[in-house]
């Protein structure tokens, strides 16, 4: 029988939309790969009886009752207080909270005052769940046959706590045995919809044995493909092959990762290869020089970067000639292969990276739209350039020509033969 976990979230800033939840998807994804099913999620304001009556009823219908939000030092901050009302026990100095808060203030030169130590009374006979990163500990309780776990609201903190604490021990307390065989794919290039196109047009005999899921994380798309049945178990490895081979170089990695942008799979590929990239950025601002330098190590890669918004610093910086952009503009296959030989030659790199284009709202023309952009990329052997049209809002722009730069420098350096799909369904008609 499947463990079911109900959810309980609280917080004003909740409910009046000042905070996104992101904790509840981390609480599903974590919880699904251990076997444990969400029944309920529910998300409430700040009100001490309105938060005591909802964790008596979700604990009634539930072996778990996670509770996120409410630690705090601060008066809105209920979740202890509403907890032992619910258990019938008072809240009292827990020593190992105190302890905590003492360590913890100390590591900052600060004292301990009256709010701090709120985060220290917690209900009577509960164990406590360890913080590493944040003020206030995390804590669990029984409350008739429901385990109550509290947590913190903040991501950072709930993250660390998942990983380390709470999920081995779910996994203790509820051990599942393993019941499926799960294969994921990290992939970029395609969407959802044209991912399940390429299935039903290439393996239209997929069986029903193995179930194909899609999680989209902008910029990377997780394909799962799952099987529970002794028959779907045995036929995996050939399916997973099939659709490897049907993805190719759209396929990033196997396996779970924590990548969050292309970054985190070029930069290991230029320090095996013992090579380095430079860039040359335009319209994205220095989002490509983030997204490289947010990866420990990447200074082994990574020495400079020009941010070139003008057309002045263009021929200034990285040394573009001035006709060029008074006759081909600076949105241009001339412009950027400019931009992308003077970033090589000032900086002595493998690799390079040029991007030049109009992230809008405004700028656009009837030959230039909003949207368009050029993408130089290479090394010192070959450069290549590519138009796209990608007309979407400012912020989705600059992270998709950030993403597909950095992807078509990977492709290179894995020798792909293949063109991304996202090549064949750009606006070429603009190109001049």
């Amino acid at each position: 029988m499947t463990t079911q976990v109900n959810i309980l979230l609280t917080g004003n800033e909740l409910m009046n939309g000042d905070v996104i939840d992101t904790n509840s998807v981390m609480f599903a994804q974590q919880l699904n790969d251990i076997g444990l099913t969400i029944r309920k999620k529910v998300t409430i304001a700040d009100d001490l009886l309105l938060l005591q009556a909802e964790i008596v009823q979700l604990s009634q219908t539930a072996e778990v009752l996670i509770i996120n939000g409410g630690l705090g030092p601060t008066i809105d901050d209920l979740t202890s207080q509403a907890l032992a009302q619910a258990c019938g026990v008072d809240l009292h100095l827990n020593p190992d909270a105190h302890l905590h808060l003492q360590k913890w203030a100390k590591r900052r030169n600060a004292k301990l005052n009256k709010p701090n130590l709120k985060q220290a009374y917690l209900p009577l006979g509960c164990e406590i769940v360890a913080n590493e990163t944040g003020s206030a500990v995390g804590f669990s309780i029984k409350l008739g046959q429901c385990l109550i776990i509290c947590t913190p609201g903040v991501p950072s903190e709930l993250t660390h706590m998942l990983k380390d604490e709470i999920i081995p021990n779910l996994q203790q307390l509820f051990p599942i045995p393993t019941k499926h065989s799960l294969v994921r794919f990290q992939t970029f290039g395609l969407g959802e919809s044209t991912l399940q196109a390429l299935v039903n047009d290439n393996l239209p005999d997929w069986p029903n044995e193995i179930e194909i899921g899609f999680r989209a994380a902008m910029p990377v798309l997780e394909i799962k493909l799952s099987a529970q049945c002794q028959k779907g178990k045995a036929i995996l490895p050939q399916w997973q092959n099939k659709l490897r081979d049907l993805l190719g170089d759209h396929i990033l990695s196997t396996g779970k990762t924590n990548h969050i942008t292309i970054a985190d799979y070029l930069v290991p590929l230029l320090m095996k290869s013992q090579q380095r990239i430079t860039l040359a950025e335009s319209c994205t601002g220095g989002l490509i020089a983030s997204q490289i330098t947010a990866i420990p190590g990447a200074s082994a890669v990574f020495e400079a970067g020009f941010v070139t918004y003008s057309n002045d610093m263009k021929s200034k910086m990285i040394d573009v000639p001035a006709a060029t952009l008074i006759n081909h503009g600076a949105v241009s296959k001339e412009t950027v292969l400019a931009m992308a030989k003077g970033a090589l030659a000032k900086s002595n790199a493998d690799y390079v990276i040029a991007v030049s284009g109009i992230a809008g709202p405004d700028g656009g023309t009837k030959d230039k739209p909003v949207g368009s952009v050029w993408i130089a990329w290479g090394n010192q052997q070959a450069l290549h350039a590519k138009y796209y049209c990608i007309p979407v809002a400012r912020q989705y722009f600059q992270q998709i020509v950030a993403a597909r730069s950095l992807d078509l420098v990977r492709r290179k350096l894995i020798n792909s033969q293949e063109s991304p799909h996202y090549d064949q369904v750009s606006y070429n008609k603009f190109i001049k």
